[in-house]
């Protein structure tokens, strides 16, 4: 059986055993140190925000994020409902109750005029509307021109799920940079990792003042352990940063590697009727973190699934779109305005090979399956 061919498994190499071999011999092994230090200007620098907080997880960041900006237990947070579960999870453990918004199908993103009726039915139910959380799905940001618009008429602060777009943008600005606060991720499968990781970023000094406080148990200035409420165990390690400071050195090169993908891709299916790239033909503000394709079945004259059969058998990992959450068993009671979109990039979406990481040859051996699949040549 041929090696595993992952989707985006973790791009690392000599530079980042040099960073963190070097944050190790300087004794900074526990959470915080002068790496986190660093990583935090590098990357509010590289975002233009004047505050970054580096955590354990994207999702301990989005946790922190709603708790700063002041989620409480009953109140209604929106969200996308094409989004991994850390979206939501990190709603319901501030004891809010997310709404889910249905996706416009070009990008999977949250439609704005969903947005809207999504506001309004929230508001006839008397709770308070604490947040909107619209999320950047594979890389492409959400259309943040109408959605902080929508947001700004309405009162109702932004917390920007930006976990899987760090290197987009959105009419020029970084994603990664809108709205109260944003959160990124460096999970071992993201563009650019510290093996685990996320952080929150922020103009607003307080904000990133509080988080760091909730994430290093909330302790009081005291020479003896002194708490008066609930803190969180959710700072990043120095070696963590280290290792996530040698990335972003190299992050423009490893999203220009997965848009070479991209475009072998796109060539690939070009002359295939009923087969599109998802995301749209426009390219130029995305990261390329995953390429998926939609497929028309009647048109194409083959499923997702199928595909994703042929490519299993040579060991190579493929998957669906994200399964919208109005659809997981666990927020089956959860108010939505859901239009169908979702459902139909879950059903008829792929997702491919995507990481800077794979070899010349493992390249060949994706496309080469995917060719005998199609009956075409590369």
């Amino acid at each position: 059986m041929n090696d595993r061919i992952f989707m985006s498994s973790p791009d690392v190499g000599e530079l980042e055993e040099q960073y963190v071999v070097a944050a190790m011999r300087s004794g900074w092994i526990a959470p915080l140190g002068p790496d986190v230090d660093a990583f935090e200007r590098e990357m509010a620098t590289r975002l233009g925000v004047a505050q970054a907080v580096a955590l354990s997880s994207g999702t301990a960041a989005l946790h922190l994020g709603l708790l700063g900006i002041g989620v409480q237990p009953g109140d209604i947070v929106i969200t996308s409902t094409m989004t991994f579960a850390a979206t939501a999870n990190a709603i319901v453990y501030t004891g809010a109750q997310p709404f889910f918004v249905d996706s416009e199908f070009d990008s999977g993103n949250m439609n704005p005029a969903l947005l809207r009726n999504a506001i309004d039915q929230a508001s006839a139910s008397g709770k308070l509307i604490a947040a909107i959380v619209p999320v950047d799905l594979l890389g492409k940001a959400v259309n943040y021109t109408e959605i902080l618009a929508i947001a700004e008429q309405y009162g109702i602060p932004v917390l920007s799920d930006a976990a899987e777009s760090l290197g987009a943008t959105h009419r020029g600005r970084p994603a990664g940079s809108f709205g109260a606060a944003s959160v990124i991720s460096f999970n071992g499968n993201k563009i650019m990792t510290t093996s685990g990781g996320g952080m929150l970023l922020t103009d607003d000094a307080d904000l990133a003042t509080r988080t760091r406080y909730l994430a290093t148990q909330a302790r009081q200035p005291a020479v003896h352990y002194e708490h008066t409420e609930i803190g969180y165990n959710y700072r990043m390690s120095n070696l963590l940063a280290a290792l996530g400071r040698a990335q972003l050195t190299r992050l423009d090169s490893m999203i220009g590697r997965r848009r070479e993908m991209r475009d072998r891709y796109r060539d690939l299916f070009a002359p295939i009727e009923g087969v599109s790239i998802f995301g749209g033909s426009n390219d130029d503000e995305d990261n390329f973190w995953l390429t998926s394709i939609v497929i028309d079945a009647e048109v194409a004259g083959w499923t997702s699934g199928e595909l994703s059969a042929a490519l299993l058998e040579q060991n190579i990992e493929s998957r669906p779109l994200w399964k919208p959450m109005h659809l997981q068993p666990v927020f089956a009671a959860a108010p939505a305005v859901v239009d169908g979109t979702s459902e139909r990039l879950f059903t008829t979406g792929l997702t491919l090979p995507s990481g800077s990481a794979l070899s010349p040859t493992e390249i060949d051996r994706v496309l080469t399956t995917m060719s005998d699949f199609l009956k075409v040549g590369v």
